[in-house]
């Protein structure tokens, strides 16, 4: 029995990693995962800065490789490809990583195939539960949140998206705003643990609206004016209104994820697919109060929903080296003319939902 075994390359953010992916019939294996994360280097700004993240991306893209082979046992010259994450994202990086596999296709002569880093996410539910198309995907992430339909390995149809923030980002913006480590994830989601998610009455944006769009903007601006307004009541925060203040955020968000959800599950059931199924991938997938939302919405309307390891909601290569895999066996090839690019839509057909500019739409 034949196998495809591919190495992948991720460098779109603040991870850097390298992996090994092989599938060997109908089975997929992840030989190896390495993932150098960022987290202290850029913690002192708050935030991610490009121009540092980039120059650690030159600095770990070649020890990840050589570590991701050495666990996997693999050599280069096992391999049957090079996978890597073209776009979109902070286009120091995405060159960083382009320029790596390219050295490595090159010196090894084996072909190279370009990945959208959110087909990556997107096709992830396919790597680790071999999810057959058409079935729903939510990708919600720091940079984006959409709902699609996956119809193929390069079919997507968006059913809608946020208008501004994605969800992560606002996560991000709400741990700074009170003062929490980034990122901001999984620290406002250990003080939502400990709070009252009915204390503030915040918004549900745009639950008005019949469609499956989202906006996240608004409510973050609702959660400093609360914290605000708590402050110049009695002069500053408590621990216990912080995690109040948490808990109703992350109630808020995935009060909203849940509810279009729902909608945009009654437009993909309109297709008859015959094993039906949400799946949901990317940072924002880990936060369980969200996952258990969105599992519980799927259990109602009777569609499996899927979730894929934690690891694997991040950024990783082991969703690159798959992505590769699957574009690979449709005959795809990139040549060393394969370009970096910061912006690079799923969706090909429907006008974009962020706008567009010189370098082409953002989402």
């Amino acid at each position: 029995m034949n196998a495809i075994t591919f190495l992948g390359l991720e460098s779109s953010c603040d991870d850097t990693a390298a992996a090994v992916v092989r599938l060997r019939g109908d089975r997929a294996e992840i030989l190896a995962s390495v993932v150098a994360g960022q987290t202290a280097l850029h913690a002192v700004f708050g935030g991610v800065v490009p121009e540092l993240a980039a120059r650690a991306h030159v600095e770990k893209l070649d020890l990840c490789v050589e570590e991701a082979l050495d666990r996997a046992g693999t050599a280069l010259a096992d391999l049957d490809g090079i996978a890597v994450t073209a776009g979109p994202g902070l286009i120091g990086g995405v060159m960083a990583g382009v320029m790596c596999a390219k050295g490595l296709a090159a010196g090894a002569g084996l072909p190279l195939v370009g990945v959208n880093h959110l087909a990556g996410h997107a096709l992830t539910p396919r790597l680790t539960d071999g999810l057959a198309f058409p079935y729903l995907m939510l990708l919600v992430s720091g940079g984006h949140c959409q709902f699609l339909i996956a119809r193929g390995v390069e079919d997507f149809t968006r059913l809608g998206g946020t208008i501004d923030d994605a969800p992560g980002e606002a996560f991000d913006k709400t741990a700074k705003l009170l003062g929490l480590p980034q990122p901001g994830g999984p620290s406002v989601e250990a003080e939502a643990a400990k709070g009252d998610p009915a204390r503030f009455a915040f918004p549900r944006p745009l639950m008005d609206r019949a469609d499956c769009d989202l906006s996240f903007s608004g409510l973050k601006t609702a959660l400093l004016r609360a914290r605000d307004g708590v402050m110049a009541g009695q002069g500053g925060l408590t621990v216990q209104d912080r995690a109040d203040l948490c808990a109703g955020f992350q109630a808020a968000v995935a009060d909203v994820l849940a509810g279009k959800a729902r909608r945009a599950l009654a437009r993909y059931m309109a297709l008859s697919p015959a094993e039906p199924a949400l799946a949901v991938a990317g940072g924002v997938a880990a936060n369980r109060t969200i996952r258990g939302r969105l599992e519980q919405v799927c259990a109602e309307c009777g569609v499996r929903f899927l979730a894929p390891p934690l690891a694997l909601c991040t950024d990783n290569a082991a969703m690159i080296a798959w992505a590769g895999i699957e574009r690979f066996r449709l005959g795809a090839r990139d040549g060393m003319d394969l370009a970096a690019r910061p912006r690079w839509p799923l969706d090909r057909t429907t006008a974009p939902m962020l706008g567009s500019g010189r370098k082409g739409a953002k989402a």
